[in-house]
């Protein structure tokens, strides 16, 4: 049997996915041929999740944790023992005394469900920031009203293109045939990041400025377009046209180039492509994650305004795509107190009045994907109760008091809207999951029934959130069927979001105060140098992991790539230790003379408990918006 379903991971391409099940297993994964965007062609950690290592270490049944470890627990138990941990913590402490911790492992709406849950219970404290795009996000919100790229196929229109700081191969994958489409035509493709990479392959050029140093590349362009005469003018789509070019005539090229590590040449050169319009602007989520990562996007914004290329076809600054409210979600109390998720472990360490007592953890591995590492399994562990409800056991599990197994994305219905195109799609259960494995919507159902059988019903929790899977999917979706689409066309294929402009902005109109854009007025001082540890980890996505789960067996020694020079002394294949202030990460080198001399790359998302983990050396430092993850700004040396 084959089900045509969808990938619920947090990825932008939400692809279209065809699954093989035979007496009730899952055999095999391919991409869905019928696909508007992703037309058949998925990743290959995707196609390998039926039989990736981490099947093994599946969770069947509920955990709880004795002074001898875990032992196997009913579903009764389980439930009835965090139920009733859940409304004594609320009755001594307060409902701020809970913490629930959503994260993206799943991007699908019905996640959602756990957040009503838990607001409806209290409202209990929740996370605020992301760790993942929130200071882009925050940045072009304040350029321009919202955060919204354009469609991917809009790249039909463009003359030439800038991937800037992203890395389609791993992390878009669906964006390769459309810059393919872009050079067959005869139009530039430039690569512009600190690493070279895979996407190396798609670029007419490739340009390395110095790690976070993208707002200052921006500003030596702008200016160098400035000099010659070709800015468009500003002053007719923005309120602050005359302070952002004050700032760009603050200096001159050649010192905003400097500051940039990028030569004249390549400033000329990415002057002209930007003036050819229309050029679109592709930009990555890993150079927004820096101290100073809001004013990298904003800085490249305004540089995308200057060169005419915003609110036409073929351009645009695309960081994310917006779903414009084709879900509406359930109508929750806000929150009365907050963390930031990039400080995660620092605020639940640090929490009074009340203090943090249990946590709750949805949809994430945070022990391995947040700063800190460490730091956030010592929370963790220290906390009265902490229930990780997971499929498959983590370092994070391990830090639980009670785990409570969940379906995966093929064992469950859900929907999810796109960030990197404009289409959506509902997933369908392709397969059933294994007897006593519940979907998160099940596990916080049973969890309400609980609660009420113990309080008298006083907050009706079951009667709330009663309803199937379908049935939510149905009611969260209330916006697009309104539109006249129906929920089994929606299962069936790929439907445009009716409400997704494939060009913001068209006009240069922008939904800000005025409906004008907001261009940088000022940009960070130039990072200072650290003799004492001279290489920025670069610690990012690799093609054979999503996030933290991996698709093949690990090495028993982490690998780490960096320029010869950048280890004097050292041979390819030698085992040397990274560290800095925080931690210490023992790993094998690789040599590769195409990487910058400052900077050591290691992939994300390795275990903490076999000492793979690069979060461990990377601190809780904030952005400068949106309370993002500072998580490119760690420096180490070797040892």
């Amino acid at each position: 049997m084959r089900v045509k379903t969808l990938c619920l991971r947090d990825c932008p391409d939400s692809c279209g996915l065809v699954a093989t099940v035979e007496q009730g297993q899952l055999l095999r994964v391919d991409g869905d041929p019928d696909h508007p965007i992703t037309k058949g062609t998925i990743c290959a950690r995707t196609r390998r999740f039926p039989h990736h290592p981490s099947q093994s270490e599946r969770l069947l049944f509920p955990l709880i944790r004795t002074n001898c470890g875990f032992r196997q627990a009913s579903w009764e138990e389980a439930i009835g023992s965090v139920a009733d941990t859940l409304l004594a913590i609320r009755a001594q402490s307060g409902p701020e005394a809970i913490l629930h911790a959503r994260f993206s492992g799943s991007m699908g709406v019905l996640a959602g469900m756990v957040d009503a849950f838990f607001s409806w219970f209290g409202p209990v404290t929740t996370l605020r920031g992301s760790v993942c795009n929130d200071a882009g996000k925050v940045a072009q919100e304040m350029d321009f009203g919202i955060s919204d790229g354009h469609d991917v196929t809009d790249l039909d229109h463009s003359r030439h293109a800038l991937l800037w700081g992203k890395n389609p191969f791993v992390s878009h994958l669906h964006l390769v045939p459309w810059l393919q489409n872009v050079r067959k035509r005869g139009g530039q493709v430039v690569l512009i990041d600190p690493v070279y990479h895979a996407s190396a392959r798609l670029a007419d050029r490739v340009i390395q400025p110095r790690p976070g140093s993208d707002a200052f590349l921006a500003c030596a362009v702008a200016r160098k377009i400035l000099d010659d005469g070709r800015a468009v003018d500003l002053g007719s789509m923005a309120d602050n046209a005359e302070s952002y070019e004050a700032l760009l005539r603050s200096r001159p090229m050649e010192i905003w180039a400097r500051q940039a590590d990028v030569n004249d040449k390549d400033i000329a050169y990415l002057a002209d492509l930007g003036m050819q319009r229309p050029c679109a602007f592709l930009l990555g989520w890993g150079m927004a994650r820096r101290s100073q990562g809001g004013a990298i996007v904003r800085a490249i914004d305004a540089l995308c305004a200057l060169s005419g290329n915003v609110g036409i076809a073929g351009g645009g600054a695309s960081y994310r795509i917006d779903g414009r409210g084709v879900f509406s979600g359930v109508k929750i109390p806000r929150a009365s107190r907050t963390i930031p998720e990039p400080q995660f472990a620092r605020a639940i360490l640090e929490a009074t009045s009340p203090a943090i007592r249990a946590v709750w953890i949805t949809s994430g591995n945070p022990v391995v994907m947040l700063p800190h590492a460490k730091k956030v399994e010592q929370a963790l562990r220290t906390r009265e109760c902490c229930v990780v409800v997971d499929s498959f056991l983590t370092d994070t599990t391990e830090c639980a008091t009670i785990v409570l197994p969940t379906t995966t994305m093929f064992e469950k219905e859900d929907m999810v809207h796109a960030y990197g195109h404009g289409w959506l799609r509902a997933s369908v259960r392709a397969v059933e999951p294994p007897a006593g494995v519940l979907s998160d919507l099940e596990i916080v159902q049973r969890l309400a029934r609980a609660i009420d059988e113990r309080s008298g019903g006083e907050t009706n929790l079951a009667a709330r959130l009663e309803g199937t899977a379908r049935q939510w999917k149905e009611r969260m979706a209330t916006p697009l069927l309104e539109t006249g689409i129906d929920m089994d066309e929606v299962e069936r294929k790929a439907v445009r979001n009716p409400f997704a402009p494939r060009v913001p902005f068209d006009g240069g109109v922008f939904p800000t105060t005025g409906g004008r854009m907001h261009l940088i007025t000022e940009v960070p001082e130039e990072a200072q140098a650290d003799p004492a540890h001279p290489l920025w980890l670069m610690s990012s996505s690799v093609r054979d992991a999503q996030g933290s789960q991996w698709s093949i067996d690990l090495p028993d020694v982490w690998p780490a790539t960096c320029h010869p020079d950048a280890a004097p002394g050292w041979e390819d294949g030698d085992v040397v230790t990274l560290c800095n202030e925080q931690a210490t990460m023992q790993v094998q080198l690789r040599f590769d003379e195409r990487q910058r001399r400052d900077v050591m790359l290691v992939a994300k998302g390795g275990p903490l408990s076999k000492g793979q983990c690069a979060n461990a050396l990377v601190f809780d430092t904030k952005t400068d918006l949106g309370e993002g993850a500072a998580l490119l700004d760690a420096k180490v040396r070797i040892t």
